[in-house]
């Protein structure tokens, strides 16, 4: 192993310490202290294809070829489906391990709710988790807009851009990279930056030969704001963040790992530093408060109507790694970083799941807590179970005080969440 590799392993051990470890188990296991009442999770989509096709900057930056997909560029992929229909499975088990449903169970109208953002890859992640979920039901996926558009409640987009906004925005932006600022964001990833270019080869590509790219900068990076657009980046890092994506999608999806890695023997911690570069960019694209509580408020609001929604027990919202990023940022979610994946934040397929509980009291609580599939469980396509369940991970929201189970009062989130669907 590398001296950098050892060093990158000494922090990921040290974050794991930090932030806490996963729980390999049901999302909540509380015995008979608590009867589990209603489930609101919202859902990355699962392994997808790249969403650039091989004639973009993604083939110029490489030598070598890239993986032939099942799926168009941004589709679902087939793996991607068995894999999200094994997580319906699992959650099916453990919604009925806990009373919430009948094992074959065709929910009354109204109990259940499937709601996905309009895009293939999205749609088709929520119907595979329902056939898993749900197997005899039918159900149907409720989209607001035409398949290929996306829809305003899942887009993370800048609704308000006046100058004092954008102002804060950027000074929270610029705080992530320190005392330089952006130049600071580009630093901490000059170490992931090299890993990246030297799997591709970059210094053999097409790119490099024309005088393009031959090294991923990390002075170059820019974010711009703009009404009724995603916060956007340009720069190496924007470059950089689309192999990294590219290529940690097909570590999932190729079965074997040196081919996977263009014929390198990569070790674990190597594929962790390429996945951090995807999460950085999503971190200063999406988690400043400012930025955060903007876009994210269309998505807090469904949330919302949905735990208030006495009628429904179950609701399955699906959406992207940028829904979950925002909407974590916006409730002020302690930092982490989870083990057993190489994606630390988001990863593909993960769910945040938020329950909510009643002890024997009457007393209302909530559980938050991410729900993913580890890399290992990706790439062996692991069938899970309760005995052989996937991981999870609780959340913690600053300023609301955990009892001893780790559940926060169920009205305390509510009023956070209420808070900030409310904010112009």
């Amino acid at each position: 192993m590398s001296k950098t590799s050892k060093a990158l392993l000494l922090v990921l051990l040290l974050g794991m310490t930090l932030s806490g470890i996963a729980q390999v188990g049901r999302p909540a296991d509380f015995g008979e202290r608590y009867t589990l009442k209603q489930v609101v999770v919202l859902s990355r989509h699962n392994i997808r294809s790249p969403l650039s096709g091989k004639r973009s900057a993604l083939q110029r930056i490489t030598p070598h070829e890239w993986r032939q997909w099942s799926s168009a560029p941004g589709e679902l992929s087939l793996r991607g489906g068995a894999l999200e229909t094994i997580m319906g499975q699992y959650f099916r088990k453990w919604l009925v391990s806990e009373g919430l449903m009948q094992e074959n169970e065709i929910p009354a109208e109204g109990a259940m709710r499937f709601y996905a953002n309009s895009l293939q890859r999205t749609i088709a992640t929520a119907q595979c988790f329902s056939s898993g979920m749900l197997p005899v039901a039918n159900v149907c996926v409720e989209r607001h807009c035409e398949i290929g558009k996306m829809d305003p409640v899942f887009n993370p987009q800048i609704t308000d851009d006046n100058e004092s906004f954008k102002a804060l925005a950027r000074q929270q932006i610029m705080k992530m990279g320190g005392e330089i600022g952006m130049a600071g964001i580009g630093e901490k990833m000059a170490e992931n930056f090299k890993v990246l270019e030297q799997v591709l080869d970059i210094e053999l590509s097409a790119a490099c030969r024309e005088g393009d790219t031959c090294h991923f900068r990390t002075d170059d990076a820019h974010v711009y704001i703009v009404k009724n657009r995603e916060p956007g980046m340009g720069g190496s890092l924007r470059l950089a963040c689309q192999a990294a994506d590219a290529l940690v999608l097909q570590y999932y999806e190729e079965p074997n790992a040196v081919k996977a890695a263009f014929g390198d023997t990569i070790c674990w911690e190597e594929w962790v530093s390429i996945s951090a570069i995807k999460d950085w960019y999503g971190d200063v694209l999406f988690t400043a408060p400012a930025v955060a509580r903007q876009v994210a408020r269309p998505l807090l609001q469904t949330m919302l109507e949905e735990l208030l929604n006495e009628g429904r027990k179950f609701t399955f919202l699906c959406g992207h790694d940028s829904n979950i990023g925002s909407v974590l940022a916006a409730l002020d979610a302690e930092d982490y970083s989870l083990p057993q994946t190489i994606e630390r934040k988001t990863p593909i397929g993960c769910k945040l799941v938020i329950g909510r509980w009643e002890n024997t009291e009457g007393q209302s609580f909530a559980s938050l807590n991410l729900v993913y599939q580890s890399t290992d469980q990706l790439r062996s396509m692991a069938l899970l179970d309760l005995e052989n369940p996937p991981m999870t991970f609780p959340i913690r929201l600053k300023g609301l005080n955990a009892n001893a189970d780790g559940l926060c009062p169920f009205e305390a989130l509510i009023q956070r969440m209420d808070s900030l669907a409310r904010q112009k």
